[in-house]
């Protein structure tokens, strides 16, 4: 799969980090115009500084929309602490809004490998440490072993963050983070032996959500935005299907617009997923 490399280094200082962004500064500001996302998408970045969205995971809510939510705290943490530590952050200092005050190191070298911009301006990407497998600027093949020095493939082995997996990440590697994704849960690694999205969470109201039970995130965040309206859970799943997200169970090869398609509700409060999130293929980041 070619990605574009670029070589720079991490800097975390004043922004507030979580188990899938991270801000990562280019060594050459103007590499960030060769990132092509399409639909007029663009890197936004200040000086060379970018916010990163990390491809292919999602990793439990530490801080989610204007009211700040959160997932259980313990998922959502050890997610963001083992992405610093993996980088080379030894020591982080935080105020009490999870802003960043000071790091030991202030930097550590890294790299990116990515092929678009997501609609906030954040670079999509495959997030590397010290020295980088080709020349900054240049598009370099990206196959299982180059993939196995990334941290979104580090995260997933160790349980940390679920499979979360969109059109524009070629098959071999969907393939390869889908199959060390189920094996840590298979093994009951990381976040997966509190997850409840296949088993089933009673939703009672946010507070189930925020520190009760631990579900994918993505329906995390359609679950918090339904709550905001003061609707009974019963009527949750007539709010997915006008969301729409897009995406085909690659199981069955069936292309579906709602996440109603694959959760369902039952007793009134008890939400579930009825397939894997590996198993799920959304067409847009």
């Amino acid at each position: 799969m070619p990605m574009l490399l670029i070589q720079g280094f991490y800097n975390i200082t004043d922004s507030q980090p979580d188990g899938d962004t991270v801000h990562f500064t280019a060594a050459d500001p103007t590499v960030w115009t060769l990132v092509g996302g399409g639909r007029g998408r663009s890197v936004k970045h200040n000086e060379g500084r970018a916010k990163l969205r990390l491809d292919a995971i999602d990793a439990p809510e530490t801080h989610f929309g204007p009211d700040r939510v959160h997932q259980p705290l313990q998922s959502a943490q050890a997610a963001r602490d083992e992405l610093l530590r993996w980088l080379g952050f030894t020591d982080v200092q935080r105020r009490p809004d999870e802003t960043v005050t000071a790091t030991t190191p202030e930097t550590v070298p890294g790299f990116v490998l990515t092929r678009g911009a997501d609609v906030h301006g954040r670079c999509i990407a495959l997030a590397g440490r010290g020295t980088a497998p080709g020349t900054s600027g240049l598009e370099i093949d990206v196959d299982e072993a180059v993939l196995r020095t990334t941290v979104n493939h580090h995260l997933l082995t160790q349980g940390l963050a679920y499979p979360t997996f969109y059109r524009t990440l070629f098959t071999s590697l969907r393939v390869e983070l889908a199959t060390v994704s189920k094996q840590a849960r298979d093994e009951g690694r990381g976040l997966w032996p509190s997850d409840a999205t296949l088993s089933g969470a009673k939703i009672t109201g946010l507070a189930s959500l925020t520190d009760d039970v631990l579900v994918v995130p993505k329906l995390f965040r359609r679950l918090v935005d339904y709550l905001r309206l003061g609707m009974p859970m019963s009527c949750s799943p007539a709010f997915l299907a006008g969301v729409g997200d897009r995406y085909s169970v690659l199981s069955t090869g069936e292309r579906c617009v709602g996440l109603h398609r694959v959760v369902e509700v039952t007793n009134g409060q008890t939400v579930r997923m009825t397939r894997p999130p590996e198993d799920l293929l959304f067409e847009d980041a």
